[in-house]
């Protein structure tokens, strides 16, 4: 073999040469943003061939309109929307942001209630299911085959057999744990269930594995809806686990509705290729006091949605930006709007979990505090258990609830949901339920004393961040 190598180093070299140049063109055409850019040359350079594999499985590729099934969503669902699902000339600032790059107009809501834990919104979800008399549309990125999710199913069963069209769209890869057979017998009372991007040997070119549906949706008859942070699962239930996750919820009313319905109808037109025109979906809804607008956002479409609305949130806000989210891993416009309104002297703070679900994404994290606390913001850390609530707080009357955390994989490759709401009443909940999680929170200090080995880890995980 040592006779063999002086002739081969040539060839082998050339080879790697020539793989750096294909991969290096095939990623720069991403024309994602430089430092992604580089983070994955630089990460896939040591890893021949198999960094190659590795890039066209989880690497972040968008789903192109034209060339999906999402292009026909609206267009095929357009003659069954009623009047009141066109765009608004009527809106200004956020809320026109989020029109343009969204499609979906500000709306009202006659109720909008904040369900704190999985107990409240489990009740409130079980209660609105038992009744329903027309439909039931869920979306969810976990539903788990323990003992809420059997609770939910059976629930689920019976309204189907009592004559309620019932459809569930399940993530393939969130809800991967949940065997079919623990469906059949939604199926068999008469439920439709569709999955969202499963695994298919057809999609081995163009795979998207890494693209997910991390939406919890459910629409009541078209009148109620429920959307936020909680899955089903007993992991969400503090009733049955001393260690579940705290988290969030919203139950809507009123206008808002019809928007978070056109939501799960695109996903599901997306989904199966069925476009539900049923009059039915539609009833008609009085308008609210509330100010409500549906933000849906994902790789589908270049605008970022929910990061782009949460920025600009951001840079109006006039005397405070309370942030909560589990996963904090902040491009450089989102810190750029967290610290500028620190800067401009106003109450920012950053409420993460001390213990996540994910050693590396808590290190990205961390890998923050030192710029944020420099520019006057103050961080904290909940101690009690795992929280996964996702809420945005600016000054006394604006509020974003959903799905999407606060990084790259929610802003640019999750298909998630969130709310936009202008309203005194639901900020001032959602500011009491803040205030009881800072309660239990432990300050992050300046100059916060860790060790070289913690500080590489961090360094190292704020470098792959782009990449998480």
């Amino acid at each position: 073999m040592r006779e063999l190598w002086p002739q081969l180093e040539p060839w082998l070299l050339a080879v790697w040469g020539l793989y750096l140049l294909v991969l290096a063109c095939w990623i720069v055409l991403q024309k994602r943003e430089p430092i992604a850019t580089l983070s994955w040359l630089l990460a896939l350079a040591a890893l021949p061939v198999l960094g190659l594999v590795v890039y066209h499985f989880l690497g972040p590729q968008r789903i192109r309109r034209q060339r999906h099934r999402r292009t026909r969503a609206r267009s095929g669902l357009q003659a069954a929307l009623p009047d009141g699902l066109r765009a608004s000339e009527d809106c200004v600032t956020v809320a026109k942001l989020g029109q343009s790059v969204t499609r979906y107009a500000p709306a009202t809501a006659t109720e909008a209630e904040l369900l704190v834990g999985g107990h409240a919104t489990y009740d409130a979800l079980l209660a609105a299911i038992a009744g329903a008399q027309h439909h039931l549309h869920l979306e969810y990125y976990i539903f788990e085959a323990d003992r809420i999710g059997t609770t939910v199913r059976d629930a689920l069963a019976e309204r189907a057999r009592a004559g309620v069209r019932v459809r569930l769209l399940l993530d393939a890869i969130g809800s991967g744990r949940t065997p079919n057979r623990f469906l059949t017998p939604l199926r068999e009372a008469g439920a439709e269930v569709a999955w969202f991007h499963p695994a298919r040997l057809r999609w081995l070119w163009r795979p998207r594995v890494n693209l997910r549906s991390h939406r919890k949706l459910v629409v009541v008859d078209g009148r109620e809806a429920f959307t936020g942070g909680i899955n089903v699962s007993d992991t969400q239930d503090e009733r049955l686990r001393a260690d579940a996750f705290r988290d969030l919820h919203l139950r809507l009313r009123g206008e808002v509705v019809r928007w978070l319905q056109l939501a799960f109808l695109e996903d599901w037109h997306y989904t199966t290729g069925v476009a539900l025109r049923d009059r039915n979906l539609w009833p008609e809804l009085p308008p609210g006091r509330l100010l409500a607008q549906v933000l849906p956002s994902g790789p589908d479409s270049p605008w970022e949605a929910i990061h782009r609305v949460m920025v600009e949130a951001i840079h109006q806000a006039d005397r405070r930006v309370w942030l909560v989210t589990p996963y904090f891993v902040p491009g450089e416009a989102a810190r750029m709007a967290l610290t500028s309104a620190a800067l401009r002297g106003l109450d920012v703070r950053v409420l993460v979990p001390a213990r996540s679900d994910s050693a590396i994404v808590r290190a990205a994290a961390r890998s923050y505090y030192d710029e944020l606390l420099a520019a006057g913001i103050r961080v904290f850390e909940y101690q009690p258990r795992m929280l996964h609530s996702k809420a945005l707080l600016v000054d006394g009357d604006t509020c974003l609830l959903g799905s999407a955390n606060f990084d790259y994989r929610s802003f640019r490759l999750n298909f998630e949901l969130n709310v936009l709401l202008h309203d005194v009443g639901t900020a001032g909940a959602l500011e009491k339920e803040i205030a009881a999680c800072l309660a239990e929170s432990r300050e992050v200090v300046a100059g916060r004393a860790s060790g070289l080995g913690r500080r590489l880890g961090e360094a190292w995980a704020r470098l792959l961040s782009p990449l998480l």
